[in-house]
């Protein structure tokens, strides 16, 4: 068996906000995508021995400019047709983010605007967060939360002996990046959260430390959900 999990699989998502994840999840894969474009325009440049250009192509100016770079008329029709698809992503995925935004103040208003108080998560991250939880009342314990979302590892067991942990895919792996990057946020020009992950490191590794932050901030999320209070970095902070 695995000790530490025991999370509700079976859970009955409500139906009115599975679609709305649904759709959180698809806007991720088209955002990856999207990432997988601008990578494949570098990766163009070092194959045919071009200079790194300097862009950012979330701007309309920059994906322009790409337009009208490239020689070999083959290659130039390959990047239109990368910029292409980022236009149309540009465009489509600010309507579909106002759209969820919208929905999620309508599912779970109360909950969005705690999750938000955390610093460092914002739109995605508390959308995230907010439709892969559901209900933080289908958790039995904080330790039941962190398993679920992929925070721990669990414990394989069998006739009361331990065999190691097992089980890194199960749970939710949506929870587990939230968390992740809501760690890297929170600690962009907090002076007091870098004090903390110092402290960390001097027990662990860096990565250890940021793991055991983004596990830190799960539990919080989940305490501050359940007592409906918004963020306390004092109380955070503490131990």
């Amino acid at each position: 068996m695995l000790k530490g999990g025991n999370f509700p699989l079976a859970y009955n998502y409500p139906k009115e906000m599975r679609a709305t994840r649904d759709l959180l999840r698809r806007r991720t894969g088209v955002v990856r995508h999207g990432a997988n474009l601008k990578a494949h325009v570098v990766n163009t440049d070092s194959q045919y021995n071009l200079p790194t250009r300097d862009l950012n192509l979330k701007n309309v100016s920059a994906r322009e400019t790409l337009r009208h770079c490239y020689d070999d008329e083959v290659v130039q029709r390959t990047i239109e047709l990368d910029m292409v698809l980022l236009d149309c992503y540009a465009k489509e995925l600010s309507k579909v983010e106002y759209f969820i935004e919208k929905q999620a103040k309508q599912h779970h208003g109360a909950y969005l605007y705690i999750i938000r108080s955390f610093p460092g998560i914002g739109q995605i991250l508390g959308l995230t967060i907010l439709y892969e939880i559901g209900d933080i009342t289908r958790f039995n314990s904080v330790q039941n939360f962190a398993s679920y979302s992929r925070l721990v590892k669990c414990k394989a067991e069998s006739a009361g002996k331990t065999y190691g942990t097992s089980g890194n895919k199960i749970g939710n792996g949506h929870l587990k990046w939230a968390f992740s990057e809501a760690a890297v946020l929170y600690l962009r020009g907090n002076d007091k959260a870098k004090n903390y992950l110092n402290k960390l490191q001097r027990r662990m590794s860096k990565g250890k430390a940021l793991s055991a932050l983004a596990h830190k901030i799960g539990r919080c999320i989940y305490f501050m959900l359940k007592d409906k209070t918004v963020f306390d970095e004092t109380k955070f902070l503490k131990g």
